[in-house]
């Protein structure tokens, strides 16, 4: 799902019915950088604004435009750089551990 055509209403309900159990909406600010973490959640987002640059445990970054993708499993260290210019928003999905799979 590499498009922007959908609406974020569209984007929570096809990522509910994948099994997903929060989806919300993130804003990040211009310059934003968050060091080195993990999640106690599986992420599938989907990047509406912006640009951002995301490293996982392997240093390798690679840059993310609006309509771009990416997943990470639960508690895969990696950190986030937001654009300097225009910061990014993106909605994401989340999938927490012994969270019900939704048929």
């Amino acid at each position: 799902m590499t498009t922007t055509t959908l609406n974020f209403e569209q984007f929570r309900a096809l990522m509910m019915a994948a099994g997903c159990d929060e989806v919300l909406e993130r804003e990040w600010a211009p310059g934003t950088a968050i060091d080195t973490h993990t999640h106690p959640f599986l992420v599938n987002a989907l990047l509406i604004r912006g640009r951002m640059w995301l490293a996982e445990s392997d240093g390798a970054e690679r840059l993310l435009q609006a309509g771009d993708t990416f997943s990470l499993a639960a508690e895969v260290p990696h950190r986030e750089r937001y654009c300097a210019e225009q910061g990014a928003t993106y909605w994401v999905a989340r999938k927490h551990a012994g969270s019900a799979a939704k048929a």
